[in-house]
């Protein structure tokens, strides 16, 4: 699989056949996307891959915690701004009208909505996930470089013919994402990501791009 259709081709899914992700092909991966570009290679990314039976541990807990309501734990980073002006509030609510009416959700049925975002907490199938924290002293340049370094794991997942969905869900949990890890303290966890094989049996909607000339500006002949 050549670059460009492993950027093409990656998304989302969120749905997963329960077949092994091997060891080998996890460790490749994570050995090939440590040469993502840092700042000063100061590499602020810190890894937890988890599969068997600690991350069943921690699905079952997460799910639970979440289907008896509990409360979120204490952010310690800001999702999204608490308006998104134009366009991105747009796409954003453009993303959730797609994804729910591939599911046959309406707007309205707030049940199935919930049931369907529980999943995130099920790691939607998936037998291996990973968990990406950062310092908590290390600034906004760190945070673009994390991304840098998630994208380029996801990416050789592609080219391993795996699947995988990045998923801030879980920082709302992380307390219970830390009583199974044990993180140092001063880590602050970003994401999980939900690694495996695609169900091709579960329905999903693609989500589509802005056109090019509204997000680049080329600059010369």
């Amino acid at each position: 699989m050549d670059v460009y259709e492993a950027v093409t081709s990656r998304r989302s899914v969120r749905g997963f056949k329960d077949k092994p992700v091997a060891m080998e092909i996890l460790e490749r991966v994570l050995a090939a996307a440590a040469w993502s570009p840092s700042g000063s290679n100061i590499q602020p990314w810190n890894t937890y891959v988890m599969t068997g039976a600690p991350l069943a541990e921690l699905k079952t807990s997460a799910v639970e915690r979440v289907a008896h309501g509990d409360a979120w734990d204490k952010r310690q980073y800001e999702m999204y701004p608490s308006v998104l002006k134009p366009p991105y509030g747009e796409r954003r609510s453009a993303f959730g009208k797609e994804r729910y009416s591939a599911l046959g959700i309406a707007r309205e049925d707030w049940e199935a909505r919930q049931r369907a975002a529980i999943a995130n907490w099920n790691c939607f199938g998936a037998p291996a996930a990973l968990f990406c924290y950062i310092d908590r002293d290390l600034g906004l340049p760190q945070w673009a470089d994390v991304g840098m370094y998630l994208q380029t794991v996801m990416l050789l997942l592609r080219a391993e013919g795996l699947h995988s969905c990045p998923q801030m869900a879980w920082s709302q949990v992380r307390e219970t994402v830390a009583e199974v890890l044990s993180p140092p303290d001063g880590l602050i966890l970003f994401c999980g990501m939900s690694i495996g094989y695609e169900d091709p049996a579960v329905s999903y909607a693609r989500t589509g791009r802005a056109p090019l000339a509204e997000t680049v500006t080329f600059i010369g002949e």
